[in-house]
Order: C-alpha cells, then structure tokens, then sequence
C-alpha cells in the first residue's frame, strides 16, 4: 500500500513537470505514439505467434494516469511506466498480475525483461519501432487497416 501511495505522488509530481511543456514535436509524438499498438515483429516469434497471442501494448493516455500504460503478451495484464521525447523512450516500473497461462508465458517473460531497456522509438507512417540497440520490438497501429 506504502508503495502505491509512493508511485501516484511519483506520477503526479511527474504529471506536473511535463504539463507545462508544449511545442509541435511533443504534441506530433503523443498524437501519434498515444494509441494502441499491437506487436508483429520480436526475437524469433511468428507474426502468426503473436497475432494468436493477441499481443499488444496500449500506450494511450489516461487523465488519472498519464505516464501509466499496459500490455498484454498472451496471458497476464502488463504495466509500467513511460516517458517518449524525441526519438527517446524510458519505461520503468514494469509489473504484471500473476496468473500461469500454459504455453503462454514465454513471450510476456521476455518482453517483461527488455522493456526496461528500451531506450529509443521511432514511428514510421502506422508502425512503431522499440529498441535498446540489441532487442527490437515493432507494432503496428491496432485501428490502421
């Protein structure tokens, strides 16, 4: 519970400091970055893998969460937090709920591990790229057709 109360004070504190800042690269990114991506492309999963796996991440805001965004890589809700400023990204904080889904946890065990080392995003016409330099995750938009 204690550390509940410290995440939300962290969150809002950070909520305040990046309110304050506007200009055209920031409100381009978060029109484009803040939506629900769904994961086609990471280490050596088939696309079909994980379109059976439903696998995706919503970094789509929330007003009583800005920085707090899920995932889901086949079994349990995923969250964390994420910061994204030109070309630059940090998560942090990442968790998830504890179910065991059998033939299912691969994918969230990894993800779960290379998400904090994510350090850089690009996003090119519908499809995000993620990247630490040695692990690359790539989405493309869940409402594109």
């Amino acid at each position: 519970m204690k550390n509940i109360r410290v995440v939300g004070i962290l969150l809002m504190t950070m909520f305040l400091i990046f309110s304050c800042k506007t200009n055209k690269t920031m409100a381009s990114t978060e029109q484009n970055i803040h939506r629900k991506w769904m994961l086609v492309e990471y280490k050596d999963f088939t696309k079909q893998e994980l379109t059976k796996l439903e696998a995706y991440m919503d970094l789509s805001k929330r007003p009583e969460a800005p920085n707090q965004y899920g995932a889901k890589m086949g079994c349990n809700g995923m969250f964390f937090t994420a910061e994204f400023d030109k070309g630059k990204a940090k998560f942090s904080g990442v968790g998830s709920t504890m179910m065991y889904c059998d033939g299912r946890m691969k994918l969230e065990e990894l993800f779960g591990k290379d998400l904090p080392n994510i350090d850089q995003y690009k996003i090119e016409g519908h499809f995000l790229t993620l990247t630490d330099g040695k692990s690359t995750m790539k989405f493309v938009a869940a409402d594109w057709d």
